[in-house]
Parts: C-alpha cells; structure tokens; sequence
C-alpha cells in the first residue's frame, strides 16, 4: 500500500482548465478540485462556501461576508464559478476511478466569518448557527450527488475547512469592533453540529485547519475519517490526541511541504518529521504508508504557479519515499 499525497485546495492564478490539469496531473492517484481564490469575491474560500447555501444568502461588504435576504449578484458568481471549476474537472477526469477530493468550509469557521445583518459574527447568535448548519448540510448534500453524476468512477472525499475551529472552541474568535471577543462555544454544541455535517456523506470526511492547536479528539470523536493539518505547528503536548488519533483509524493528512514560494528539500528529508512521529508515538512504521496522506501545509493561492507545480510533483515523491523507507 502506497501512501496517498494529493492537495489542500487553493492554486493561483484564474484559469479553470488550467487548474484541473495540475490537480490531476499532479495527483493521479488522488486527484482535487481546485478552488482559485485570485478570481475575486465568490472565489474566495468563505465566498465559495456560501454559494452552496440552501435559503441562505450571503453578499460582500468591506469588511466581509454579510448574511443577505435574497441571492444577488455575489451568490450568483460565487455558483457560477464553482460551475466552471466542476466542468473542468469533469473534463479532466473522464473515465477515471478512485479518490476524489472536494473541499467545502466547515460549519464554525463560516459563523466565524459571515456577519448577521448588524455586523456581528454569526458565530454570537446560537440559532443562526444551528440555521447555518442546516443550510450547509443541505448544500453538500446537493453539491456532493453533482460530483458523483459528474465524475461517476470517483469515490468522494469530502474536506471540510475549519481553520478558524480553535478560535471558536478556546473564545478567540475577534468582534467586528476588534475590542473583545466572543464567547467559547460549548464543545458539546460544536462536536454536534461537526457531526451532523459529516452524517451528509456515506465516504470519507476530512478536516482540515492550518491552525496550531488541531483539536485531534474532538474531531476523530465527531466521525472525521481523517485530519488535515500544517505538520510544522504539530508540538509534543498533542502526541497522544495524535496516537489515539491513529490507533482509532484516523487518516493524518500531513502538511509537510511549505504553501509559499521557498527552496524544497529532498522528498525524504520533508517526511523525516512523520518518521520521527511516529517513533515517538511507539507506532509500527508499516502501518505509516495507510495512515499518513502527503500534502502541501496550506493552500497554494499565495504560491508562484511554477512553485505550485513543483510542490505538488514532490509530495507524489515525499509520499513514495515513506511507502518505501516507513523506518
């Protein structure tokens, strides 16, 4: 068994075609569907994610993404091109069978990010997020069968972006004024709703944050197949969430490869942390290859689009290297 590598989400530039031919040049074995953020508001991460909103609308003021009564201008170009980068990918993916990722923003780093009406964060009104969660699961739902008519030899797994996920849990997350923030929420509430989402999809479900602080338990306890993270913020404190993390059967998608233009080394040398990981841990290096996924740290939209093509080849490289040297 072959350990997988494939990407995070973001690549630069604006040309579809041109970025479904990396996600599955780069990647045959585990290819993606690109998200490309230079296109503007809609493109976006947070944009994107709220064209797939079921009865809930969202449109673009100064300071972000606000809630809105109908779909304007903004929900109408945020779909339109999630419809271009699916028609791409379906023509770069014609006849082909295995692994497929598609990215989404999850629950908490939306309420994180969309302001109500008022210019507050969702996140401070508990039934507007419960509404959120509804309306997203409802969206996937729907955006996750198009994929699967579209590419049907394909097994979907679905990432959810949760980079704002610690902030929320540990009461860090900024109010729109920046003199306080809002208050914790309840772990019991944020696991629920994690699990809620993750009951759309009968495949693999990932999360992925590049924040430090990855709550490992909470997410494998929510039902998240896997765990996508910057490997470099990764501190000793989380060995053990990582190990039992692993024993339980949780995929780690590990970051290992810098998101920014910068000199790579050698494929072995970037997975030397996963290998020291997991002596620590005291895990059988056999079992590395099926459990750790090689990826980039972060998404590649702040990448050069040569810099961006030649991470990808070297997590393929990274990824064969500790299939074949696990010690």
């Amino acid at each position: 068994m072959s350990a997988g590598a494939t990407g995070v989400g973001s690549l630069p530039g604006g040309d579809a075609r041109e970025a479904a031919r990396t996600a599955t040049g780069s990647f045959e074995d585990f290819p993606y569907l690109p998200e490309l953020p230079a296109r503007g508001p809609g493109a976006d991460m947070i944009g994107r994610s709220t064209g797939l909103l079921v009865d809930m609308y969202a449109h673009v003021e100064p300071s972000g993404w606000r809630i809105s009564d109908r779909p304007g201008r903004d929900t109408r170009r945020a779909r339109s091109w999630l419809g271009e980068d699916l028609d791409a990918l379906e023509e770069f993916t014609q006849g082909y069978t295995g692994r497929l990722k598609v990215q989404a923003v999850g629950p908490w780093t939306l309420a994180a990010a969309l302001e109500l009406h008022g210019g507050e964060a969702m996140l401070q009104d508990a039934g507007a997020c419960r509404d959120l969660v509804g309306s997203l699961a409802e969206g996937l739902r729907e955006h996750l069968a198009d994929v699967r008519k579209r590419i049907p030899g394909a097994d979907v797994v679905l990432q959810l972006d949760e980079p704002s996920l610690t902030a929320v849990l540990l009461g860090r997350v900024r109010s729109a004024s920046g003199y306080r923030t809002y208050r914790a929420v309840d772990r019991q509430v944020v696991e629920g709703a994690l699990r809620d989402l993750f009951a759309v999809h009968d495949g693999e479900v990932i999360v992925h944050s590049c924040a430090p602080e990855v709550p490992f338990g909470l997410l494998r306890r929510a039902g998240a197949t896997g765990v996508s993270f910057d490997f470099s913020l990764l501190t000793e404190r989380e060995d053990d969430a990582v190990g039992e993390a692993v024993e339980g059967g949780t995929k780690l998608f590990a970051g290992v490869v810098p998101g920014t233009d910068g000199p790579l080394s050698d494929p072995g040398g970037s997975v030397m942390g996963v290998r020291k990981l997991w002596r620590r841990l005291g895990l059988a290096p056999g079992t590395l290859a099926e459990s750790v996924v090689v990826t980039p740290s972060c998404g590649l939209a702040g990448a050069s689009p040569a810099y961006a093509r030649a991470v990808q080849a070297h997590c393929v490289r990274a990824a064969r290297s500790l299939a074949d040297n696990p010690e």
